[in-house]
């Protein structure tokens, strides 16, 4: 990526994913990881539910909704996280489909 400088600091335009700029192993995955967990501290927040609340509904212990809630998402799966969210009322779509490039890309859409 090209750097610039900008008010005498050395910049750089972020590739859309912070953890692969970071260098961090499995890039991809945390970044879907990540929008999981803020989509489930968002339904949270909407449906008022404490930590408690929502640990019983999502299937998990209040320590693990804690975690969560400070970025600590690490003993979750991608697929965890999904359930988390269908349990609290969300449905999720997988959409797979060919592409043109060598090798494919992960995304994760939330509308």
């Amino acid at each position: 990526m090209k750097k610039r400088l900008i008010g005498g600091t050395e910049v750089q335009r972020s590739s859309g994913n912070v953890f692969a700029d970071l260098g961090l192993p499995d890039a991809d995955k945390l970044k879907i990881k990540s929008g999981l967990v803020i989509e489930i501290r968002r339904a949270m927040r909407r449906l008022g539910l404490t930590q408690q609340e929502a640990a019983k509904r999502m299937g998990i212990t209040q320590p693990k909704v804690s975690d969560m809630m400070r970025g600590d998402f690490s003993n979750l799966s991608e697929r965890k996280l999904m359930d988390c969210l269908n349990r609290l009322g969300y449905d999720i779509e997988i959409k797979v489909k060919p592409t043109s490039d060598p090798v494919g890309h992960l995304m994760l859409a939330i509308v």
